[in-house]
């Protein structure tokens, strides 16, 4: 083994073991560290013997056994964790020398740490790692910012050990400065949780409404994935359909119907909020989740609330083609709001974020990559100010031609009581965006009516506001004009 090693990494979980192995399968030497330094003993014991890597059983065994700068990558658990082994650390560091957090951490924490980190005369970096534990180990989707003095040291360990996509390129750049990094891959499990929302969706419609079997769902979605639709997750979803329990039953029809979370979507919808960005797809996606988590009440409820059941009487093969219709329309409206999202943060927190090279870095590793990410790409290569994806040629041509399937489905669903929050309102984003003139006049006209909030006029210049005293008993005062 060399003298020093090339990193060291803290947190020996899934991911952290899975990233190690996979560093070192690259050439790189490793120095790992765990709280519980058993599990250092155990991993050198089990999984890495014989291997380039190196166990330490103190923080300052870690460091010194690291050549400079030193380059310490964090994969514990995001909050407080991140924060006390921060402060761990620093006193056996020096100037130069880099500290990576690897977790999914909220963004506004990894803009005040970069900060205090750099305070300290150290180099920090936030960073998604998307692709659970395969991806750790084969190669994930890395999205790195924080300090960019550090990326030049950094990055020819994230770019060998990223996924490579067909030409050798690395899902792996740099994203930006402070959060942006851990900001990237927020949007990045907004987006996923919307699109699982959405294969979940089709799933309910397929068996509730459909009356089909795991075999037959499992058939549908193989042949989606060998067309428009290939993504990892309808590659996932088509082989779980098709798994079976010791019975021989589907193993699917015995999992309880009530999901978990992380935070990360939630973390995605309030910051849309935040930014006054309709978020819609996601959001309900969040919701859903959490809906699902009401089983007891959802059971109680099934007893006494009365509507439709699934009844369909038309021609099943059309309607599996509108289902995806439905599916990949929505899931378009799903990017084209997280890309919003990312412009709104980007103008809001002055990062300079490549679009275009972000969708790059999704096309591989990462739990979201699908075959349409490249078409992403060359929507900023044609328009690197397009405002909205949905307007992107390609992006309009394709939903132009979903539309039509997509109504039907979501008619179809409500007629038969078919919950489909994501595809619903991926529907009603579409309408608004492209709707010239909302109801928002008597919106306004409500607020300056009992609150004096004022409006502005379609005959008068944008910018100036006015106030009507509708009732006769108000007087010409009129409310401060903000947005929140």
């Amino acid at each position: 083994m060399n003298t020093l090693s090339d990193i060291g990494l803290i947190g020996l979980a899934v991911m952290g073991e899975n990233l190690v192995l996979n560093m070192e399968s690259k050439g790189f030497q490793v120095t790992v560290y765990n709280r519980t330094v058993q599990k250092v003993d155990d991993f050198l014991a089990g999984r890495a013997k014989g291997k380039k890597i190196i166990g330490a059983h103190s923080i300052e065994e870690l460091v010194k056994s690291l050549r400079r700068p030193r380059k310490v990558m964090i994969m514990v658990k995001a909050g407080n964790a991140v924060d006390d082994m921060i402060n761990t650390l620093i006193p056996y560091l020096e100037k130069g020398d880099i500290i990576i957090d690897g977790g999914n951490t909220h963004f506004p924490d990894t803009n005040r740490r970069t900060a205090y980190v750099e305070s300290k005369g150290l180099l920090y970096i936030g960073t998604g790692v998307s692709g659970g534990e395969e991806g750790a180990l084969l190669g994930p989707s890395i999205m790195p910012g924080g300090s960019k003095e550090a990326w030049p040291e950094v990055k020819p360990v994230f770019q060998a050990i990223a996924a490579k996509v067909d030409d050798g390129t690395p899902c792996c750049d740099w994203v930006g400065e402070n959060g942006a990094g851990h900001f990237v891959k927020m949007v990045h499990n907004g987006i996923e949780y919307g699109d699982m929302q959405l294969i979940c969706e089709a799933y309910q419609i397929m068996r509730d409404l459909l009356h089909m079997s795991a075999k037959e769902m499992h058939n549908v979605f193989r042949e989606w994935n060998d067309g428009e639709l290939n993504s990892y997750l309808i590659e996932i979803t088509r082989d779980i359909l098709d798994y079976y329990d010791s019975d021989g039953k589907p193993l699917i029809d015995k999992i309880l119907d009530t999901a978990g979370q992380k935070g990360t979507g939630k973390w995605t919808a309030v910051t849309a909020l935040d930014l006054g960005i309709p978020l819609t797809l996601i959001g309900e996606a969040v919701f859903s989740r959490c809906l699902s988590a009401m089983k007891d009440e959802r059971v109680k409820a099934s007893k006494i609330l009365t509507g439709p059941s699934g009844n369909f009487k038309g021609d099943r093969e059309a309607f599996l083609k509108d289902l995806m219709e439905a599916v990949y329309a929505s899931k378009l409206v799903s990017y084209a709001q997280g890309y919003a999202l990312m412009r709104a943060a980007a103008e809001e927190f002055g990062w300079k974020l490549n679009y275009g090279g972000i969708a790059l870095m999704w096309r591989g590793g990462c739990i979201i990559r699908s075959v349409f990410l490249g078409k992403i790409k060359e929507a900023f290569d044609n328009d690197p100010s397009i405002a909205n994806l949905l307007t992107d040629p390609f992006f309009r041509t394709k939903m132009d031609k979903a539309q039509n399937g997509w109504r039907n489905v979501v008619a179809e669903a409500v007629k038969n009581g078919i919950p489909v929050p994501a595809i619903s309102s991926a529907l009603v984003y579409y309408d608004g965006y492209r709707c010239e003139n909302l109801p928002a006049n008597l919106l306004q006209a409500q607020r300056d009516y009992f609150g004096a909030h004022t409006y502005e006029r379609t005959d008068r210049p944008r910018g100036e506001f006015f106030h009507t005293n509708w009732t006769g008993r108000g007087g010409t005062t009129a409310s401060t004009t903000y947005n929140v």
